[in-house]
């Protein structure tokens, strides 16, 4: 995949304000790994490293895709949220939050939040949505939660008096234990009343000590934060929720789809799904 690219001699990317081609993001990275095209030579060359520690990797990036899919037809089709807080977005790819979400219940509203302005780029994918719900975007970081929820976009998508799905899809791990993560999460989820939901993934050494870690020095070495947590440090961030059965549970062993008999162990990550009391 990643030779093809190369030899095409051209570089898909979209540079803007803002934006190096010459530094690596993750989201970047990540849709590499997803087989997208909005990326860089930077950025592949990390995703390549990357693989060659654990080539299973694109398939990983898939599944924890596949995750987020049915984590949102669970929470509209059975706990009935009509609007979601998606944080560390990501390039626009198939099977957006909306997209699922709206295909169930088309008034389901969405605001994405992501710090790389090549996704700002893209929003305009984001937010073509259905007539009756709606989508929107602002560029903002994670590690600054009070930035993001007192951004006038919150209150012009969302209604904080209702619940919401508050999204950390295959994000938590870039973010180091210096950036106090679980202080992160508390403070989105303060901010969202009872019957709001939590939904993580996160990778996870705890299948594949020595593979994991070399993924994650690959990533640190390239000044892209990866931090792999246990189960029972996935767990902490829904301290004080309801988990949603199964639990914290393999990416692979969330609610899966009838027709899937792969190892759930085979992807290296943890998933869950919280009730806000």
């Amino acid at each position: 995949m990643q030779q093809e690219r190369g030899a095409q001699g051209a570089d898909p990317g979209v540079a803007g304000p803002g934006i190096d081609p010459n530094v690596p993001q993750s989201a970047r990275v990540y849709d590499f790994l997803l087989g997208g095209k909005d990326n860089f030579a930077a950025d592949r060359a990390v995703g390549a490293a990357l693989i060659e520690q654990v080539p299973a990797l694109p398939v990983m990036v898939k599944a924890n895709r596949a995750l987020l899919a049915r984590a949102v037809r669970y929470l509209v089709g059975e706990a009935g949220v009509r609007q979601f807080l998606d944080i560390g977005t990501g390039i626009p790819t198939a099977n957006n939050v909306h997209e699922v979400a709206q295909e169930i219940a088309p008034e389901t509203r969405v605001l994405y939040v992501d710090n790389d302005p090549v996704v700002l780029a893209h929003a305009r994918a984001l937010m073509t949505g259905s007539a009756d719900g709606k989508t929107a975007f602002i560029l903002a970081d994670l590690r600054e939660p009070e930035g993001i929820l007192t951004n006038p976009a919150v209150a012009a998508t969302l209604d904080l008096n209702e619940p919401v799905a508050l999204m950390l899809v295959g994000i938590l791990h870039h973010l180091r234990d210096d950036d106090d993560p679980y202080h992160i999460v508390t403070t989105l989820l303060k901010a969202l009343p009872s019957g709001s939901y939590l939904t993580v993934t996160h990778p996870s050494a705890d299948f594949d000590p020595a593979g994991m870690n070399a993924v994650a020095a690959t990533a640190e070495q390239s000044g892209i934060p990866y931090v792999t947590r246990s189960r029972a440090e996935v767990e902490r961030f829904f301290a004080g929720l309801e988990l949603v059965e199964p639990g914290v549970v393999p990416i692979l062993g969330w609610r899966p789809d009838p027709d899937t008999s792969t190892d759930v162990n085979s992807v290296f990550g943890w998933a869950a799904v919280g009730r806000k009391p």
